[in-house]
Protein backbone atom coordinates (compact mmCIF):
# COMPACT_ATOMS: atom_id res chain seq x y z
CA UNK A 1 0.00 0.00 0.00
CA UNK A 2 1.14 3.51 -1.06
CA UNK A 3 1.99 5.85 2.19
CA UNK A 4 -0.27 8.18 1.12
CA UNK A 5 -3.36 5.83 0.74
CA UNK A 6 -2.49 5.01 4.68
CA UNK A 7 -2.20 8.55 5.88
CA UNK A 8 -5.48 8.98 4.55
CA UNK A 9 -6.97 6.17 6.03
CA UNK A 10 -5.61 6.98 9.29
CA UNK A 11 -6.91 10.29 8.84
CA UNK A 12 -10.22 9.62 8.05
CA UNK A 13 -10.86 6.98 10.62
CA UNK A 14 -8.61 9.00 13.76
CA UNK A 15 -5.99 6.15 13.58
CA UNK A 16 -2.76 7.58 15.03
CA UNK A 17 0.52 5.78 14.97
CA UNK A 18 2.97 4.54 12.20
CA UNK A 19 4.47 0.94 14.25
CA UNK A 20 4.94 -2.11 11.61
CA UNK A 21 2.66 -3.88 13.30
CA UNK A 22 -0.45 -1.04 13.18
CA UNK A 23 0.59 -0.57 9.48
CA UNK A 24 0.00 -4.41 8.41
CA UNK A 25 -3.03 -4.80 9.93
CA UNK A 26 -4.95 -1.86 8.22
CA UNK A 27 -3.33 -3.17 5.28
CA UNK A 28 -4.80 -6.06 5.01
CA UNK A 29 -8.43 -4.96 6.49
CA UNK A 30 -8.05 -2.69 3.15
CA UNK A 31 -6.97 -5.72 1.32
CA UNK A 32 -9.82 -8.15 2.59
CA UNK A 33 -12.46 -5.55 2.41
CA UNK A 34 -13.97 -5.95 -1.17
CA UNK A 35 -13.49 -9.82 -0.78
CA UNK A 36 -16.52 -10.98 1.13
CA UNK A 37 -14.55 -13.28 4.04
CA UNK A 38 -15.53 -13.45 7.23
CA UNK A 39 -12.41 -11.70 9.36
CA UNK A 40 -11.49 -12.61 12.94
CA UNK A 41 -9.42 -9.32 14.79
CA UNK A 42 -7.70 -10.99 17.77
CA UNK A 43 -5.64 -8.66 20.67
CA UNK A 44 -5.87 -7.53 23.91
CA UNK A 45 -8.61 -6.04 25.30
CA UNK A 46 -8.07 -1.41 25.15
CA UNK A 47 -6.36 -2.23 21.73
CA UNK A 48 -8.74 -0.55 19.54
CA UNK A 49 -9.85 -3.53 17.19
CA UNK A 50 -13.30 -1.47 17.18
CA UNK A 51 -11.79 0.48 14.56
CA UNK A 52 -10.61 -2.33 11.70
CA UNK A 53 -14.76 -3.13 11.44
CA UNK A 54 -15.84 0.06 10.25
CA UNK A 55 -12.75 0.12 7.96
CA UNK A 56 -13.56 -2.97 6.34
CA UNK A 57 -17.38 -2.06 6.09
CA UNK A 58 -16.70 1.17 4.48
CA UNK A 59 -14.36 -0.29 1.89
CA UNK A 60 -16.17 -3.20 1.07
CA UNK A 61 -19.25 -3.60 -1.43
CA UNK A 62 -21.73 -3.24 1.40
CA UNK A 63 -20.53 0.13 2.38
CA UNK A 64 -24.05 2.07 1.40
CA UNK A 65 -25.65 -0.73 3.55
CA UNK A 66 -26.58 -1.10 7.12
CA UNK A 67 -23.68 -2.09 9.78
CA UNK A 68 -24.39 -2.91 13.35
CA UNK A 69 -21.58 -2.95 16.26
CA UNK A 70 -22.30 -5.69 19.37
CA UNK A 71 -20.81 -6.64 21.99
CA UNK A 72 -21.80 -10.11 22.61
CA UNK A 73 -20.40 -10.13 26.65
CA UNK A 74 -22.50 -7.26 27.63
CA UNK A 75 -26.13 -9.38 26.00
CA UNK A 76 -27.21 -11.06 29.15
CA UNK A 77 -27.45 -15.23 27.98
CA UNK A 78 -31.17 -15.87 28.27
CA UNK A 79 -31.53 -12.85 25.32
CA UNK A 80 -28.54 -12.97 23.30
CA UNK A 81 -30.21 -16.10 20.66
CA UNK A 82 -33.36 -13.29 20.71
CA UNK A 83 -31.19 -10.41 19.97
CA UNK A 84 -29.03 -11.82 17.29
CA UNK A 85 -31.53 -14.08 15.88
CA UNK A 86 -35.12 -12.46 16.35
CA UNK A 87 -38.06 -13.71 18.27
CA UNK A 88 -41.66 -14.00 17.45
CA UNK A 89 -44.42 -12.24 19.78
CA UNK A 90 -45.57 -14.39 22.67
CA UNK A 91 -42.03 -16.78 22.24
CA UNK A 92 -41.62 -15.94 25.60
CA UNK A 93 -41.85 -13.29 28.51
CA UNK A 94 -41.97 -9.61 27.15
CA UNK A 95 -41.58 -10.52 23.55
CA UNK A 96 -44.84 -8.31 22.97
CA UNK A 97 -43.98 -7.90 19.29
CA UNK A 98 -42.31 -9.84 16.23
CA UNK A 99 -38.12 -8.74 16.25
CA UNK A 100 -35.79 -9.77 13.48
CA UNK A 101 -32.74 -9.29 15.04
CA UNK A 102 -29.57 -8.15 14.44
CA UNK A 103 -29.49 -10.45 11.18
CA UNK A 104 -32.46 -9.83 10.08
CA UNK A 105 -31.65 -6.14 10.21
CA UNK A 106 -28.00 -6.25 8.87
CA UNK A 107 -29.41 -7.99 5.62
CA UNK A 108 -26.96 -7.03 2.91
CA UNK A 109 -24.67 -5.37 5.37
CA UNK A 110 -21.96 -5.94 8.02
CA UNK A 111 -22.23 -7.22 11.68
CA UNK A 112 -19.36 -6.53 13.56
CA UNK A 113 -19.58 -9.03 16.46
CA UNK A 114 -17.22 -8.18 19.66
CA UNK A 115 -15.95 -10.15 22.28
CA UNK A 116 -17.51 -13.12 20.36
CA UNK A 117 -15.30 -15.66 22.60
CA UNK A 118 -18.03 -14.43 25.31
CA UNK A 119 -21.06 -16.51 23.22
CA UNK A 120 -22.91 -19.32 24.87
CA UNK A 121 -22.34 -22.84 22.97
CA UNK A 122 -25.95 -22.98 21.98
CA UNK A 123 -25.61 -19.58 19.87
CA UNK A 124 -22.52 -20.48 18.95
CA UNK A 125 -23.89 -23.36 16.69
CA UNK A 126 -26.81 -20.98 15.88
CA UNK A 127 -23.95 -18.41 14.20
CA UNK A 128 -22.25 -21.53 12.67
CA UNK A 129 -25.19 -21.84 11.21
CA UNK A 130 -25.85 -18.93 9.50
CA UNK A 131 -22.43 -18.27 8.73
CA UNK A 132 -22.52 -21.43 6.51
CA UNK A 133 -26.00 -21.18 4.32
CA UNK A 134 -27.03 -17.99 5.49
CA UNK A 135 -29.79 -19.27 7.39
CA UNK A 136 -31.55 -19.25 11.20
CA UNK A 137 -34.93 -19.65 12.72
CA UNK A 138 -36.15 -17.23 15.05
CA UNK A 139 -36.73 -17.84 18.78
CA UNK A 140 -40.09 -19.28 18.65
CA UNK A 141 -40.67 -19.80 15.08
CA UNK A 142 -40.63 -22.68 13.26
CA UNK A 143 -39.52 -21.27 9.42
CA UNK A 144 -36.59 -20.79 8.08
CA UNK A 145 -35.00 -17.48 7.43
CA UNK A 146 -32.90 -16.60 4.95
CA UNK A 147 -30.06 -13.47 5.49
CA UNK A 148 -26.88 -12.33 3.76
CA UNK A 149 -24.56 -11.04 6.48
CA UNK A 150 -21.01 -10.34 6.45
CA UNK A 151 -19.06 -11.16 9.66
CA UNK A 152 -16.25 -9.60 11.43
CA UNK A 153 -15.70 -10.74 14.72
CA UNK A 154 -13.13 -9.75 17.66
CA UNK A 155 -12.02 -11.32 20.61
CA UNK A 156 -9.59 -10.84 23.44
CA UNK A 157 -10.04 -14.44 24.28
CA UNK A 158 -7.40 -17.17 23.32
CA UNK A 159 -9.40 -18.92 21.09
CA UNK A 160 -7.04 -22.16 21.12
CA UNK A 161 -6.95 -22.23 24.80
CA UNK A 162 -10.77 -22.15 24.65
CA UNK A 163 -11.16 -24.67 22.36
CA UNK A 164 -9.02 -27.20 24.45
CA UNK A 165 -11.41 -26.43 27.44
CA UNK A 166 -14.50 -26.80 25.65
CA UNK A 167 -15.52 -23.53 25.62
CA UNK A 168 -15.67 -22.45 22.07
CA UNK A 169 -16.43 -24.25 19.10
CA UNK A 170 -13.38 -25.50 16.79
CA UNK A 171 -15.52 -25.40 13.77
CA UNK A 172 -17.42 -22.15 14.11
CA UNK A 173 -13.17 -20.75 15.03
CA UNK A 174 -12.14 -22.14 11.70
CA UNK A 175 -15.55 -20.58 10.04
CA UNK A 176 -14.77 -16.98 11.39
CA UNK A 177 -10.76 -17.35 11.11
CA UNK A 178 -11.01 -17.02 7.64
CA UNK A 179 -8.66 -14.20 7.11
CA UNK A 180 -7.22 -13.48 10.56
CA UNK A 181 -6.23 -10.00 11.62
CA UNK A 182 -3.54 -9.15 14.97
CA UNK A 183 -3.76 -5.71 16.65
CA UNK A 184 -0.71 -5.07 18.52
CA UNK A 185 -0.68 -4.30 22.24
CA UNK A 186 -0.11 -0.82 22.88
CA UNK A 187 3.60 -1.96 25.01
CA UNK A 188 4.95 -3.06 21.57
CA UNK A 189 4.14 0.45 19.47
CA UNK A 190 7.10 2.19 21.10
CA UNK A 191 7.00 6.11 19.92
CA UNK A 192 3.71 5.64 19.01
CA UNK A 193 2.57 6.03 23.10
CA UNK A 194 3.79 9.67 22.98
CA UNK A 195 1.84 10.21 19.44
CA UNK A 196 -1.21 9.29 21.56
CA UNK A 197 -0.54 10.77 24.60
CA UNK A 198 -0.07 14.26 22.73
CA UNK A 199 -3.58 13.47 20.62
CA UNK A 200 -5.18 12.78 24.01
CA UNK A 201 -3.71 16.16 26.12
CA UNK A 202 -4.95 18.05 22.83
CA UNK A 203 -8.17 17.15 22.96
CA UNK A 204 -8.72 17.73 26.49
CA UNK A 205 -7.45 21.16 26.22
CA UNK A 206 -9.66 22.27 23.36
CA UNK A 207 -13.03 20.43 25.03
CA UNK A 208 -12.81 22.31 28.32
CA UNK A 209 -10.01 25.29 27.22
CA UNK A 210 -7.56 24.23 29.31
CA UNK A 211 -3.44 24.61 28.79
CA UNK A 212 -2.27 21.14 26.88
CA UNK A 213 0.12 18.83 29.22
CA UNK A 214 3.71 17.94 27.72
CA UNK A 215 5.70 15.45 28.79
CA UNK A 216 9.59 15.74 29.41
CA UNK A 217 12.23 13.90 27.41
CA UNK A 218 12.31 11.78 30.54
CA UNK A 219 9.33 11.51 30.95
CA UNK A 220 8.49 10.46 27.42
CA UNK A 221 10.98 7.40 28.11
CA UNK A 222 9.25 6.42 31.61
CA UNK A 223 5.63 6.47 29.42
CA UNK A 224 7.19 3.83 26.11
CA UNK A 225 8.54 1.47 29.25
CA UNK A 226 5.85 1.44 31.16
CA UNK A 227 3.74 -1.99 29.84
CA UNK A 228 0.38 -0.56 29.74
CA UNK A 229 -2.12 -3.49 31.06
CA UNK A 230 -4.86 -1.29 30.11
CA UNK A 231 -3.25 -0.36 26.79
CA UNK A 232 -5.00 2.85 24.82
CA UNK A 233 -7.66 2.73 27.20
CA UNK A 234 -5.58 3.03 30.00
CA UNK A 235 -3.16 5.18 28.50
CA UNK A 236 -6.34 8.20 27.81
CA UNK A 237 -7.43 7.67 31.33
CA UNK A 238 -4.04 8.76 32.32
CA UNK A 239 -3.85 11.42 29.87
CA UNK A 240 -7.11 12.71 31.09
CA UNK A 241 -5.98 12.41 34.89
CA UNK A 242 -2.99 14.72 34.21
CA UNK A 243 -4.86 17.04 32.21
CA UNK A 244 -7.11 17.77 35.21
CA UNK A 245 -4.79 17.44 38.43
CA UNK A 246 -1.34 18.03 37.91
CA UNK A 247 -1.09 22.02 38.88
CA UNK A 248 2.19 21.75 36.32
CA UNK A 249 2.07 21.90 32.58
CA UNK A 250 5.07 20.11 32.29
CA UNK A 251 5.11 16.39 32.93
CA UNK A 252 8.03 15.37 34.68
CA UNK A 253 8.85 11.62 35.41
CA UNK A 254 8.01 12.42 39.38
CA UNK A 255 4.88 13.96 38.21
CA UNK A 256 4.21 11.18 35.75
CA UNK A 257 5.34 8.33 38.94
CA UNK A 258 1.79 9.43 40.34
CA UNK A 259 -0.33 8.66 38.24
CA UNK A 260 0.90 5.43 36.67
CA UNK A 261 1.42 2.13 38.56
CA UNK A 262 4.93 1.33 39.42
CA UNK A 263 4.93 -1.92 41.47
CA UNK A 264 6.41 -4.87 39.42
CA UNK A 265 2.80 -6.53 39.69
CA UNK A 266 1.12 -3.64 38.52
CA UNK A 267 3.06 -3.65 35.91
CA UNK A 268 2.97 -7.14 34.52
CA UNK A 269 -0.06 -8.29 32.46
CA UNK A 270 -2.86 -9.73 34.25
CA UNK A 271 -4.59 -12.90 33.74
CA UNK A 272 -8.16 -12.70 34.62
CA UNK A 273 -10.59 -15.95 35.84
CA UNK A 274 -14.17 -15.44 36.18
CA UNK A 275 -16.37 -18.34 37.39
CA UNK A 276 -17.35 -19.39 34.08
CA UNK A 277 -14.06 -20.27 33.65
CA UNK A 278 -12.83 -24.14 33.29
CA UNK A 279 -8.41 -24.80 33.45
CA UNK A 280 -7.17 -28.04 33.91
CA UNK A 281 -5.49 -26.54 37.09
CA UNK A 282 -8.47 -26.23 39.00
CA UNK A 283 -9.55 -29.63 37.66
CA UNK A 284 -6.40 -30.60 39.16
CA UNK A 285 -7.16 -28.89 42.65
CA UNK A 286 -10.99 -30.71 42.73
CA UNK A 287 -8.88 -34.45 42.24
CA UNK A 288 -6.66 -33.93 45.07
CA UNK A 289 -9.17 -32.61 47.23
CA UNK A 290 -11.26 -36.00 46.47
CA UNK A 291 -8.27 -38.24 47.05
CA UNK A 292 -7.33 -36.14 50.32
CA UNK A 293 -11.26 -37.06 51.57
CA UNK A 294 -11.19 -40.67 50.46
CA UNK A 295 -7.84 -41.12 52.78
CA UNK A 296 -9.61 -39.69 55.57
CA UNK A 297 -12.31 -42.30 54.99
CA UNK A 298 -9.81 -45.22 54.68
CA UNK A 299 -8.73 -44.03 57.75
CA UNK A 300 -12.16 -43.67 59.39
CA UNK A 301 -12.94 -47.24 57.72
CA UNK A 302 -9.65 -48.95 59.69
CA UNK A 303 -10.57 -47.51 62.83
CA UNK A 304 -13.99 -49.44 62.34
CA UNK A 305 -12.16 -52.20 61.59
CA UNK A 306 -10.21 -52.10 65.00
CA UNK A 307 -12.91 -51.69 66.92
CA UNK A 308 -14.78 -54.51 65.30
CA UNK A 309 -12.02 -57.00 66.19
CA UNK A 310 -11.64 -55.93 69.96
CA UNK A 311 -15.44 -56.22 70.11
CA UNK A 312 -15.10 -59.70 68.86
CA UNK A 313 -12.20 -60.94 70.99
CA UNK A 314 -14.16 -59.09 74.27
CA UNK A 315 -17.15 -61.50 73.20
CA UNK A 316 -14.53 -64.65 72.78
CA UNK A 317 -13.66 -63.88 75.90
CA UNK A 318 -10.13 -62.28 75.46
CA UNK A 319 -8.85 -65.67 74.19
CA UNK A 320 -6.03 -64.19 72.39
CA UNK A 321 -4.03 -67.62 71.95
CA UNK A 322 -6.22 -68.72 68.77
CA UNK A 323 -6.36 -66.43 66.22
CA UNK A 324 -8.97 -65.16 63.64
CA UNK A 325 -9.49 -66.85 60.41
CA UNK A 326 -9.89 -64.88 57.43
CA UNK A 327 -13.43 -66.58 57.36
CA UNK A 328 -14.19 -65.83 60.92
CA UNK A 329 -14.25 -62.14 60.49
CA UNK A 330 -16.51 -59.42 59.42
CA UNK A 331 -16.75 -58.86 55.18
CA UNK A 332 -15.39 -55.24 55.99
CA UNK A 333 -12.26 -56.57 57.08
CA UNK A 334 -11.36 -58.19 54.06
CA UNK A 335 -11.49 -54.79 52.75
CA UNK A 336 -8.89 -53.24 50.05
CA UNK A 337 -8.54 -49.44 51.57
CA UNK A 338 -7.41 -48.79 48.05
CA UNK A 339 -10.79 -49.95 46.71
CA UNK A 340 -13.92 -49.30 49.28
CA UNK A 341 -16.15 -48.97 46.70
CA UNK A 342 -15.89 -52.13 45.23
CA UNK A 343 -14.97 -53.96 48.05
CA UNK A 344 -17.99 -52.85 49.85
CA UNK A 345 -20.32 -54.18 46.77
CA UNK A 346 -18.39 -57.36 47.46
CA UNK A 347 -19.36 -57.50 51.04
CA UNK A 348 -22.82 -56.59 49.85
CA UNK A 349 -23.17 -60.18 48.47
CA UNK A 350 -21.00 -62.26 50.97
CA UNK A 351 -22.76 -65.21 52.25
CA UNK A 352 -21.50 -66.92 55.54
CA UNK A 353 -21.06 -70.61 54.83
CA UNK A 354 -23.42 -72.90 56.50
CA UNK A 355 -23.28 -76.46 58.70
CA UNK A 356 -18.97 -76.17 59.14
CA UNK A 357 -18.12 -76.88 62.68
CA UNK A 358 -15.19 -74.85 62.97
CA UNK A 359 -18.08 -71.43 61.93
CA UNK A 360 -20.45 -72.16 64.80
CA UNK A 361 -18.12 -70.35 67.50
CA UNK A 362 -18.14 -67.42 65.20
CA UNK A 363 -21.53 -67.36 64.42
CA UNK A 364 -22.23 -67.35 68.18
CA UNK A 365 -19.74 -64.59 69.03
CA UNK A 366 -21.58 -62.75 65.70
CA UNK A 367 -24.68 -62.88 67.00
CA UNK A 368 -23.54 -61.88 70.72
CA UNK A 369 -21.87 -58.78 69.51
CA UNK A 370 -25.07 -57.93 67.37
CA UNK A 371 -27.22 -58.26 70.05
CA UNK A 372 -25.01 -56.05 72.42
CA UNK A 373 -24.65 -53.20 69.41
CA UNK A 374 -28.32 -53.45 69.25
CA UNK A 375 -28.58 -52.72 73.24
CA UNK A 376 -26.25 -50.02 72.79
CA UNK A 377 -27.87 -47.80 70.40
CA UNK A 378 -31.36 -48.23 71.76
CA UNK A 379 -32.73 -50.98 69.56
CA UNK A 380 -31.73 -48.79 66.17
CA UNK A 381 -30.85 -50.96 63.54
CA UNK A 382 -29.51 -48.65 61.28
CA UNK A 383 -26.86 -47.31 64.24
CA UNK A 384 -26.22 -50.99 65.52
CA UNK A 385 -24.81 -51.30 61.40
CA UNK A 386 -23.00 -48.22 61.46
CA UNK A 387 -21.26 -48.93 65.16
CA UNK A 388 -20.16 -52.38 63.72
CA UNK A 389 -19.02 -51.15 60.16
CA UNK A 390 -21.35 -53.02 58.16
CA UNK A 391 -24.28 -51.67 55.77
CA UNK A 392 -27.94 -52.15 56.52
CA UNK A 393 -28.78 -54.82 54.13
CA UNK A 394 -25.94 -57.12 55.97
CA UNK A 395 -27.32 -56.31 59.14
CA UNK A 396 -31.11 -57.14 58.80
CA UNK A 397 -29.73 -60.37 56.78
CA UNK A 398 -27.74 -61.37 59.94
CA UNK A 399 -31.08 -60.81 62.45
CA UNK A 400 -33.12 -62.88 59.76
CA UNK A 401 -29.99 -65.79 60.07
CA UNK A 402 -30.02 -65.33 63.93
CA UNK A 403 -33.49 -65.45 65.03
CA UNK A 404 -33.26 -61.83 66.06
CA UNK A 405 -35.61 -59.93 63.31
CA UNK A 406 -38.19 -60.01 65.51
CA UNK A 407 -36.30 -58.31 68.19
CA UNK A 408 -36.31 -54.32 68.24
Amino acid sequence: MKTSELQNIKLRYNIVGNCEALNNAIDVALKVAPIDLSVLIVGESGVGKDILPRVIHDNSPRRREKYFAINCGAIPEGTIDSELFGHVKGSFTGAINDSQGYFGAANKGTLFLDEVGELPMATQARLLRVLENGEYIPVGATEVHKTDVRVVAATNVNIQKAISEGRFREDLYYRLNQVQIQMPPLRDRGEDIVLLFRLFALQMAEKYRMDKVVLTDEAKLMLMRYKWPGNIRQLKSVTEQLSVLSAEREITPEILSRFIPQDQESTQLATIHTESDRSFENEREILYKILFELRSNVNDMRREMSTLKKQLEDVKGGDSTTPLSTTQLSPIQHMNPVTPALEDAVAEEYIEPENEPENLNVNEWSRQALEKALERNGGNRKKAAQEMGISDRTLYRRLKQYGLDDKK
